[in-house]
């Protein structure tokens, strides 16, 4: 067997250990109730089992869970992206004192552990009356996701020549008209290579979520998923069934964004 052989088919068995947890999701989620649990497991659901999907679409709770869900991850997504372009900007093409501190500041804090800050989070939106509401929420998952955003984005837009800059300000361009005339084009794919990291962060999330969201009607999907979970046994089906339909927005999001997500993260990884 050629070296080539060797190396595909290693790529076939790490795909497949990869789809296997998503097909397995999706299958339970068509299984009746008695297949879930059989010994040996089925493998192929059949007949389908939709009541699963139609127990879940048909409960009001979901549809609340998705709707913060949604509310979140759209805020969080667009102005965490343009606080950290700002900051990116700012970064990149003006010089003041500190900067090089600020810029490892970013580095640093992406260091420390996400439960060492379950407490001061806590504590600080107890005494904001934000404990248990989505804005609260949102903007812990600011704090989380603008540092890393900023530090990729500096990258981004220090690689791109001032050059342009200039000669549009030479051409009469005010400095607001060359951002966004000249600038934000040239930066797009830099800004859809960290919205996916911050469209993960913000939809997926769970431990801040289920820590600082007390209120049920405010409950994101991924704490929704875990109500499936009782004392004494699991509600596999519909559980199954949610998770089904939470990982499918993510993975429209990368088929979306993914061309120009490779160029715009490696472009901020290395330049700058």
């Amino acid at each position: 067997m050629t070296r080539r052989a060797l190396v595909n088919s290693a790529c076939v068995v790490l795909a497949a250990l990869f789809v296997l947890p998503v097909y397995w999701m999706a299958s339970t989620a068509l299984k009746p109730d008695a297949d879930i649990v059989s010994h040996p497991p089925v493998l192929v659901p059949w007949p389908l089992e939709f009541g699963h999907f139609a127990r879940v679409l048909g409960d009001g709770e979901f549809w609340a869970a998705l709707r913060a869900s949604l509310t979140v991850t759209v805020t969080v997504v667009t102005a965490g992206t343009l606080v950290a372009l700002m900051a990116a900007v700012a970064l990149a093409r003006f010089t003041f004192r500190g900067r090089t501190g600020f810029v490892l500041g970013l580095i640093i804090v992406q260091m420390i552990p996400g439960e060492a800050l379950f407490i001061p989070f806590y504590l600080m939106l107890r005494e904001t009356h934000l404990l248990g509401r989505l804005p609260g929420l949102m903007l812990v998952y600011l704090s989380i996701t603008v540092p890393f955003t900023a530090w990729m984005l500096r990258g981004f837009v220090a690689s791109i020549p001032v050059d342009l800059e200039e000669a549009a300000a030479m051409d009469g361009a005010t400095r607001w008209q060359t951002f966004w005339r000249v600038l934000f084009p040239l930066v797009a794919p830099g800004l859809l290579a960290t919205s996916i990291f911050a469209f993960i962060t913000a939809w997926t999330e769970f431990t801040y979520a289920y820590v600082l969201i007390n209120d049920p009607r405010n409950y994101p999907l991924p704490v929704y998923i875990q109500s499936f979970i009782g004392r004494d046994d699991v509600d596999h089906g519909p559980q199954m069934a949610v998770a089904f339909l939470f990982t499918l927005p993510v993975v429209v999001f990368f088929l979306l964004v993914q061309r120009r997500a490779v160029a715009g993260m490696s472009a901020g990884a290395v330049k700058g």
